[in-house]
């Protein structure tokens, strides 16, 4: 099994571990480059704290990566990304971009920049008198990290004191172990070690990413309008995961929210008669059903474990949708 260890800001690490119960953060990368592609989704992410501590303060498992404009991660994320507000988080992003060199994208003036989302979910702060020293071979040079074997030598001391400190806390690891062989090319294979639960901004992302950033419905790609859209609500036992989302321009959230249209099981879009006789209005989305239909299906994620969910969707059109 391999983890990361990551150098970990102090703000960030003190900011988040004054606030219980996360059920996920945002490590976020200045530079907009999330990296960490030899790591599969659940693998351990620790927070290495630098000098004087040179300690493990906390872990997590690792969630979607991916990298998108600063204010989509504010909104994703809000506290969760360590800062109190995005003008916060936004200077400490701009302070470590300015170590970098001048090609870094988002050094135009005017231009947002992108910053990279490491989602941790279900993450553990440790108490000060928990926090395990670092790794004894851990390189000064070191600068954001490094992966780690956590079954031999100094990882594997170190992953079994977080864990040993996350139950002395009364944690409940996400323990499901999934080994699959590795594909061509991966350095390490695919190892799934646990399974965490997706927190609200790592649903957005996942969903953001599956689709391929664009809408479902008209492919608008345009990620300011776009919002991950729950089939079935959390409020009504729908979870955080892709298959319960459709990518969704905001306004076709909002009527699909409301009930004015769905997407059937088979994928289809349509639009209910609800929304004329209530409004004398709705063209645009009947002219958009119309061209759908012509069309055949939404536009659908190219990983099939992420298309929607059919029992959810049809949830959505027998219990939510104002009919035809």
């Amino acid at each position: 099994m391999h983890g990361f260890i990551a150098t970990t800001d102090q703000d960030w690490f003190d900011f988040l571990s004054a606030r219980p119960d996360l059920d996920e953060v945002n490590f976020w990368a200045p530079s907009g480059k999330a990296g960490l592609a030899s790591l599969a989704p659940g693998s351990p992410f620790l927070f290495k704290l630098k000098s004087p501590h040179h300690a493990v303060g906390g872990f997590g498992f690792l969630g979607p990566v991916t990298a998108v404009p600063m204010s989509l991660a504010w909104e994703a994320f809000g506290e969760k990304n360590g800062a109190p507000d995005l003008r916060t988080m936004a200077a400490r992003i701009w302070k470590y971009r300015g170590r970098f060199d001048q090609n870094v994208p988002g050094r135009v003036a005017g231009i947002e920049p992108f910053v990279g989302c490491r989602t941790i979910l279900q993450p553990v702060f440790l108490r000060r008198e928990d926090w395990i020293p670092a790794p004894r071979d851990w390189s000064p040079n070191i600068v954001q990290g490094k992966t780690c074997d956590l079954e031999s030598g100094e990882g594997r001391r170190v992953w079994e004191a977080c864990v040993a400190a996350s139950q002395a806390l009364g944690v409940d690891l996400p323990r499901e172990r999934v080994r699959e062989a590795p594909a061509a090319g991966d350095r390490y294979g695919k190892e799934q070690v646990y399974r965490p639960r997706l927190g609200q901004g790592a649903f957005r992302l996942a969903v953001t990413d599956a689709y391929g950033r664009a809408c479902a419905v008209t492919g608008e790609h345009s990620l300011p309008v776009l919002d991950s859209a729950h089939i079935q609500p959390f409020a009504s036992g729908g979870p955080h995961e892709v298959a319960n989302g459709l990518l969704l321009r905001a306004d076709l959230h909002r009527l699909y929210d409301k009930g004015y249209v769905t997407v059937t099981p088979d994928h289809e879009f349509r639009v209910s008669g609800a929304l004329r006789d209530e409004y004398a209005n709705g063209r645009v989305y009947y002219d958009l059903e119309a061209g759908l239909r012509a069309r055949g299906t939404i536009l659908l994620p190219h990983d099939q474990r992420f298309h929607p969910d059919r029992e959810r969707l049809a949830w959505h059109r027998d219990l939510v949708f104002r009919g035809a």
